[in-house]
Parts: structure tokens; sequence; C-alpha cells
């Protein structure tokens, strides 16, 4: 191995339901297409070493800030390797940006993701009154099936910020649906912890603590993730102690590159 890569990608449109497995296919399928010189493991069945870094998007949810990180058998410039990349994955998973990776841990800087939550054909009153609610609460027990079994936890802890607003279903969004009518927007910070709060966990909170529960099922996007910002109360870029300052490489707010801060 002569480098390591890290890359940011977004999952958008209709891939946001492609399962991890399928995106990891895609993305090994992209690497041999566009020539990447990947480094790969030993023993009896050798594989690329690409690894994911942090916990990946479920399955029917949108994100502009998914991460993994490539080792390379000679050193390449992180502009080509994007662009390259990007050419060779379908329309919907798109790289954003590649770095050289420095001796810190990627994963250790994932702290907290900001999300962004549409709720078409939502109250936005009763939305405002469940919001308020929660945010007021000292904890919120929910029930969620994981792999070991039925499990009960805090979803109030976790969650750094929750705000409410109105918008409409616009033909395009990052979640890939939309059609112009009215919607209620859920934007929230939540910290990494285990168990992970998830988004549908402060939904389940929402309706258990106010009776709040959308119409129809919810539009999810991770909007970015990364170390917490003090000074804004949500997740910083990443990849800021990896980026070379001819780059301009000084760490900011990751809302800035996705459409604001929150």
């Amino acid at each position: 191995m002569a480098q390591r890569l890290r890359v940011r990608y977004a999952k958008r449109g209709r891939l946001r339901f492609t399962s991890h497995r399928d995106v990891s296919r895609a993305v090994e399928r992209a690497v041999r297409r566009a020539g990447v010189p990947v480094a790969f493991s030993a023993g009896f069945s050798p594989h690329p070493r690409i690894s994911y870094v942090g916990a990946v998007a479920a399955t029917g949810v949108a994100s502009e800030a998914e991460y993994l990180e490539i080792s390379v058998t000679r050193e390449c410039d992180p502009e080509w390797l994007r662009t390259a990349l990007d050419d060779s994955l379908p329309p919907g998973v798109d790289v954003l940006d590649v770095v050289v990776a420095g001796a810190e841990s990627l994963a250790d800087r994932l702290e907290c993701s900001a999300w962004e939550i549409r709720l078409p054909q939502a109250d936005p009153v009763l939305a405002k009154e469940a919001v308020e609610r929660f945010v007021a609460a000292e904890r919120i027990e929910v029930e969620r099936m994981t792999k070991k079994g039925l499990r009960r936890f805090d979803a109030r802890e976790a969650v750094l910020g929750l705000e409410v607003t109105e918008g409409t279903e616009r033909t395009e969004t990052t979640a890939g649906q939309g059609s112009g009518r009215p919607c209620v927007i859920l934007r929230m910070v939540v910290r990494h912890a285990t168990p992970a709060v998830r988004p549908d966990d402060v939904l389940t909170g929402l309706r258990l603590l106010a009776g709040f529960a959308p119409p129809v099922p919810p539009e999810v996007t991770r909007l970015a993730q990364g170390p917490l910002d003090a000074s804004t109360g949500g997740p910083a870029d990443p990849f800021g102690l990896d980026r070379d300052m001819t780059r301009g490489g000084e760490t900011e707010p990751v809302g800035r590159h996705v459409g604001g801060d929150l």
C-alpha cells in the first residue's frame, strides 16, 4: 500500500432504496472500471482494501455524507480519483470529495450527524407542539427491534438540536421525492451513541410523547456527519485535518456544503 484516500459520497434519488451491499458492489465495479490501482488483502481470498467508515445510511434513507477509505498501490491525485470514481458510478451514488488520509482515525471524528426529515401532509401546528415537548423532556424511552431482540433506550439524550420549519415537496430533493405541495420539515443534530439513535426513533418519541405521527412515510436525508462543532452545535468537516493548506483546509461546518448551517 502506497497511499490511503478518504472518500465522501452521496446516496440520492431512487438510489436511496439500494442496500449497503449493493452500494459496495457498485463501488468495487467502479474502482475496476476507473482503473484505480486499488490494493488487495493477502490470503487465499484477496479482496480490495475498501472500508466503510461509520454507520452507513439505512436502505430507504438518502445521504449527503457517507464515507469510505481506499488503499492504493501507487499515489493518486485526489481530484483525479474523485472524477474517475464519480464517472464510473451510477447516477445517484455521487462522489463529492476525496482527500489523502492522515494518521488520525476518521471513525473517531464522526461524532454526530445532521438530519432532515420531510413530512408531507403533516400538520405544522401539531408538529411544532410535539417538537417543543420533545425538546423540553429530560428522557424519552422508545423501543426498537435489534439483532439482539427488542431493546428499550432513551431517544432524547443524544438529540443535540431539533427544530421544525415549513417547506414544499420539491420536484428535486436529496431525498428524491416531492411534488411542490406543502410539507413539514424537521432538522436535527444527533450525537452518535450506543445504541444509535436514528431519525425514526425521534419520530417514535414524538408519537409517544405528543401523539404526533406523519400521515405518509417520511423522506429522510442525512445532511452531514463529523466532529461536533461547539460554536455551531452541528457537525464540522471531518476532512479538515486531512486537507492540504493550499486547498483551503481549515475545518468548517459541513452544513455549508449542503445548503447552510443548521
